[in-house]
Parts: structure tokens; C-alpha cells; sequence
């Protein structure tokens, strides 16, 4: 069997607090090939990792991160809502993350853009890329208006499309903002859909498969990686496969 990358999602985040640094450090433990995180602006021009926009959900406060100063966000407890025993983890700044994994894995790093901070957080993401040197060590997946930006700012980044609708045009709308990567939700994923993006020089990484039984399946349409938040699981049924 070929091998499949596993993509830790917000890092080992089925067990731990997403998008922190235990997350991350026990994807780096399981040696994971890839962890994906997601970076949103500060108002005082902080790149902040964290899924949602508002703090809300992740954290004991509240508001919304382009709200928010860094001093703000840095006050406040990222681990508690998950369990106890994480209480005082802080959010992370991506200079922080790049310190923590880069070089250590592939990094699958998801820019949350919108029409009145693109041309702001798009730049600074791919600065800070470029000071790491780790350009071919990860790449961006956004939507196609931040993509579009990102070649222009950072032509040597990959870039992974994650405007998904249609979904009939998926491929072809990918191909031609320069993707070489694509990241579907894995119910648009069937050996059809794989063959093609094969055939095109695009990598498959369905998001996103935490059922064992859903990643046999898409290991058998023949995907490049499976994004999961368990990827002992992951492991698991690859070392099963390889029986």
C-alpha cells in the first residue's frame, strides 16, 4: 500500500485543546507528516492560531480575535473548556507555532481571510513563511480570493484551494489559481474525483475522517492524506492495511 500522510487537524485535537501548543506537541510525539492550523488577525496586527473567529468557544472569553489586542488574547485560558487538567494554556501566535513545529513536520497552514483583512493578514503570513525558510516545508489553503493573493505575494508558496462549490468545478477553478494541492470534504471523495485530480498533478487530503471505517474508504479511492483529529486512529488502521 502506498503511504498515506496523516494530517494531524489543529493538531492531535481529538484529545487536546485544538490549535495549542499540547495539541501540536503530541502530533509531533506521534510523528504525524502534517499538522494544520489556522491563523486569524488581531486587531493590533497579531497572527492569532485559532479556528473560530471570536474567542468564545476555545477559550473562558469572549469577542471577536479582530477585536482583540494580543495582550487581550494572551490573558485568556485556552484549555479549560476541553478539561481541567489544560487550564492556562494559552493561544498561540504563529510565530510561536513556526517556532514550536516548523521544520518538524509539513505544515498545512489555513489563512481565515475576509474581504477587510486580506490584504493585511495574507502579506504577514507569507513574511513570516519566508523567515523561517520554510517555504517548501508547508503551504496555504484558503479561499481563492486569498490564494490569488498569496501568488502574488509569495509565488514559491503552495497553495491548497478550499473554495469548494461547486463542486462540479472544483478542479478546474483549483488548476487555474496554480494549485498543486487539493483538500475536499471527504463526502466529495470517490476514486473518480481522485483519478482526476491525479491526472491533473493535485494532491488529495480529504478533510476530514475520524471513523476508521470512513478512512479505509478513502485510503481505497487512493488519497494522498486523510485530515483527522485522532491520528493514533489514523496509525491504527494503516499498520492494520499494511497486515
Amino acid at each position: 500500500m502506498k503511504s498515506i500522510q496523516v494530517t494531524a487537524h489543529r493538531g492531535f485535537s481529538g484529545l487536546y485543546p485544538e490549535n495549542t501548543a499540547i495539541a501540536f506537541a503530541e502530533a509531533l510525539n506521534l510523528e504525524v507528516d502534517m499538522i494544520e492550523f489556522d491563523v486569524h488577525l488581531s486587531k493590533d496586527e497579531a497572527l492569532i492560531i485559532c479556528h473560530d473567529a471570536t474567542v468564545d468557544r476555545t477559550s473562558n472569553g469572549t469577542g471577536a480575535i479582530e477585536n482583540m489586542t494580543l495582550s487581550e488574547i494572551k490573558r485568556l485560558d485556552a484549555g479549560s473548556w476541553m478539561d481541567y487538567r489544560f487550564k492556562e494554556t494559552r493561544f498561540l501566535t504563529l510565530e510561536e507555532t513556526l517556532e514550536q513545529i516548523g521544520g518538524k513536520a509539513r505544515l498545512n497552514i489555513h489563512i481565515k481571510a475576509n474581504d477587510q483583512d486580506r490584504e493585511t493578514v495574507t502579506p504577514l503570513v507569507v513574511r513570516q513563511i519566508e523567515q523561517y525558510k520554510i517555504e517548501t516545508q508547508c503551504f496555504i489553503a484558503s479561499d481563492e480570493a486569498t490564494l490569488r493573493l498569496v501568488k502574488e505575494v509569495g509565488p514559491d508558496i503552495s497553495i491548497c484551494n478550499l473554495s469548494t462549490q461547486p463542486k462540479e468545478t472544483y478542479i478546474e477553478r483549483s488548476l487555474l489559481i496554480g494549485c498543486t494541492l487539493l483538500q475536499p470534504g471527504n463526502a466529495m471523495v470517490d476514486e473518480s474525483f481522485v483519478q482526476r485530480a491525479h491526472g491533473n498533478h493535485m494532491e488529495v487530503n480529504p478533510f476530514y475522517a475520524d471513523d476508521p471505517e470512513e478512512m479505509r474508504r478513502l485510503i481505497g479511492c487512493d488519497v494522498d492524506g486523510i485530515l483527522t483529529n485522532y491520528p493514533d486512529r489514523l496509525y491504527t488502521v494503516l499498520m492494520e492495511m499494511d497486515k
